[in-house]
């Protein structure tokens, strides 16, 4: 039984957009060159600086690296590895693999030894990509298990053995190929149709080894024209991507500037953002809900440690802020009292906030994970509209998305034009549209699991309201029962609770047929280390400090606000705090930060024990 299908009216012309879309990235990559060459496409910082390419002049490099790997032997949808941050080299080295009729394969910059030799074996990998001399370690150390991976080029560096070449070598071999023969890369364009493969992405693997999802060049022009029908971005905006474009969200945003025609500066360093977002000023940014939780954490940190006047205007600020928010997003007029109140606020508090994103933000949109709901009004009282989407790798990540103006907060908005979403009968949501992927490479009995009758079977759990909004509560996987038969999202727990407590990095919840719930909890380095100066615990190592009496004072704090908004059978009785965070490199952590929840209980089983030891 499925009800609750997603119904939306969209134009003729952006249905028709739908069906004559390029018949693949690298067709809509040279169209884009076509119409707008002399336009600035991408910056990246040099040195202290940024430096800015065209259209033309980054066709010209992609040309020069694709013709590069013709040269070394490369046939249509053979796979090429990129094991980098992201950076514009990312982008041509993506760029050029597809305009040859090559198909990308995905790797996490900080993915282990072991995950990258399994993907690229499990790939068949034939040339790699590797940023600098790290990522080319991992390759080495399992280079006699790779008999297949023929060249790696390498990013940053040099290296002496004949296995790897150098960006710059590619390019000169490139540049022999192309001086041969001139029209290769129109040739390769021109061969490739919508249902080859163009992207092989390695899910996160949170319940066991990652898959590769094979997605054709049809999904990702889909995910171009779909979102660019949606008319929320134009030629004249400027978007930051720091994204890792290794996670398919960032290569929607590359196959939506594709579409579109705006501007990108690109820089991968997470520790950079901030600054970046001065310089750049961009109108809009793509980002994981981690990224708003700390800066809200941060946020909030700071004011609180000044207190005083500043701490009383500023809560006063979101108080009359979140009123108003509420008030307009439900279509209610403001008491002219509030709106002059909020307009004082504006100037004195919301204003500086916005100044700390650029200051000329559009919006940002979020996607990979939940947002929380009270961290997203917090944002939208200060002006800041955060546009919740959803998808997953199997489905090119973009699936369903809020747009300016029409955003319900908590909901993941309406469903793409040309896909539609339903409810089966036990609650899981079921996709079928263009950016469905194929299947899991070599994994024929997986796919049959979740591609049933031209429907993916997500595993998320969720509702679609009269409108057409999507509303995702948990994963199918994750919810479990108590011992006195409730049921629990814990995903919901934990999001809520992140967005309580400004310190937390980690909330995991347990109860699976316990008789009642408990968590492990993290606590964020960066944050902990600034409380800590506040609470007469400085000097104290992150373990030392974690650990204290007043760390696990203030947790509880944040535990009994969350306990206060739940029902009986979710609460949290109790908690550990450990001494550390959960890492990728323990393999608690998938790449993309997800929790490998198995893995953690598995691995803090004897703490979770003694959370039930009475």
């Amino acid at each position: 039984m499925l009800y609750g299908c997603t119904h939306m009216t969209h134009p003729d012309s952006a249905l028709a957009a739908l069906v004559h879309r390029p018949a693949s990235v690298g067709r809509m990559f040279l169209d884009r060159v076509a119409e707008t060459p002399g336009h600035e496409a991408f910056s990246y910082p040099v040195g202290t600086g940024w430096e800015s390419v065209t259209w033309q002049q980054t066709a010209d490099r992609v040309a020069l690296v694709a013709a590069g790997l013709v040269a070394l032997g490369l046939e249509a949808q053979e796979r090429v590895a990129i094991a980098s941050s992201t950076r514009f080299e990312w982008i041509l080295a993506d760029l050029a693999i597809l305009v040859t009729g090559g198909a990308t394969t995905t790797v996490y910059p900080s993915s282990r030894s072991s995950d990258v030799h399994f993907i690229l074996a499990d790939s068949g990998s034939r040339i790699a990509f590797a940023e600098d001399a790290d990522q080319l370690a991992k390759l080495r150390e399992h280079r006699s298990e790779l008999p297949q991976l023929a060249k790696v080029v390498l990013f940053d560096g040099e290296d002496d053995d004949d296995w790897v070449l150098t960006l710059a070598e590619l390019e000169r071999l490139g540049a022999e190929r192309l001086q041969r023969e001139p029209g290769i890369i129109e040739q390769r364009v021109a061969a490739t149709g919508p249902e080859h493969l163009a992207t092989l992405i390695y899910t996160s693997g949170t319940t066991g080894r990652p898959k590769g999802v094979q997605l054709p060049h049809s999904a990702w022009t889909y995910e171009g024209v779909a979102v660019d029908s949606l008319s929320i971005l134009g030629p004249d905006d400027v978007q930051f991507l720091w994204l890792p474009l290794s996670h398919s969200f960032g290569k929607v945003l590359l196959c939506l500037q594709l579409a579109v025609g705006f501007r990108t500066a690109v820089d991968g360093r997470v520790e950079r953002i901030i600054d970046n977002l001065a310089v750049v000023r961009p109108t809009f940014m793509g980002a994981a809900p981690r990224i708003f939780e700390k800066a809200h954490g941060r946020i909030v940190t700071m004011v609180e440690a000044e207190g005083g006047l500043r701490k009383a205007i500023f809560d006063r600020a979101f108080r009359v802020g979140i009123a108003v928010s509420r008030r307009r997003r439900a279509g209610e007029p403001v008491p002219w009292w509030l709106a002059a109140q909020c307009a004082l606020f504006d100037r004195l508090v919301f204003a500086k906030i916005r100044d700390r994103f650029g200051g000329r933000l559009r919006f940002f949109v979020s996607g990979a994970a939940a947002l929380n709901s009270k961290v997203a009004e917090w944002f939208h009282a200060a002006g800041i509209v955060i546009l919740e989407g959803y998808g997953l790798t199997e489905t090119a990540a973009g699936t369903c998305v809020n747009i300016p103006g029409h955003c319900r907060i908590g909901s993941v908005g309406r469903a793409f034009p040309g896909t539609d979403v339903r409810v089966a009968a036990d609650g899981e949501l079921l996709i079928r549209g263009p950016g469905v992927m194929d299947g899991y490479h070599g994994q024929q009995e997986q796919t049959d699991e979740v591609l049933r009758d031209g429907w993916f079977h997500t595993g998320d759990i969720g509702e679609i309201d009269a409108d057409g909004y999507v509303w995702v509560t948990d994963r199918k996987k994750d919810l479990f029962k108590t011992s006195g038969g409730k049921y629990v999202a814990p995903q919901t727990l934990e999001t809520l609770f992140k967005a309580l407590c400004p310190h937390a990095s980690q909330f995991v919840v347990h109860g699976n047929e316990r008789n009642y719930c408990t968590a492990l909890v993290t606590l964020d380095e960066d944050a902990i280390a600034d409380w800590a100066e506040r609470n007469g615990l400085a000097g104290l190592t992150y373990s030392e400090v974690v650990t204290s009496a007043a760390a696990r004072e203030m947790v509880q704090g944040y535990v009994d606000e969350l306990n206060a908004r739940l029902n009986r059978w979710e609460t949290i009785k109790r908690f550990a705090i450990l001494d550390h965070d959960l890492s990728i490199d323990a393999g608690e952590l998938t790449p993309s930060l997800k929790v490998r929840r198995r893995v953690v209980e598995e691995r803090y089983g004897d703490v979770l024990d003694a959370l039930y030891d009475h």
